[in-house]
């Protein structure tokens, strides 16, 4: 029975990750003015569940960020942005 239990504990662990979406986004964020600013950001992203990933580029003022659909959601990103104090929005079509 035990061996039962651990198999089917393992199965349900990969099929969980199967379902995990790796999702990529780009976030136009406003109010990076100064070069801490992106530090902060990133910060806040990252503190995201589910975010594995985030790069901010300072000088075009965008985070792309990579998460786990299953875990984090784009509306939870630009929360995290906008609590840090630089509200963000997704810039559609952007990797």
């Amino acid at each position: 029975m035990k061996k039962h239990t651990v198999a089917l504990a393992a199965l349900m662990t990969l099929t969980t990750s199967a379902w995990a979406a790796s999702q990529t986004v780009t976030l136009s964020v406003s109010g990076m003015d100064c070069p801490v600013c992106p530090i902060t950001v990133k910060k806040a992203l990252t503190q995201v569940p589910g975010v594995s990933q985030a790069e901010i580029n300072f000088g075009k003022r965008l985070a792309t960020v990579t998460f786990d659909s299953s875990k984090a959601s784009v509306e939870a990103l630009t929360r995290a942005t906008r609590n840090a104090g630089y509200p963000s929005m997704q810039v559609e079509g952007a990797k």
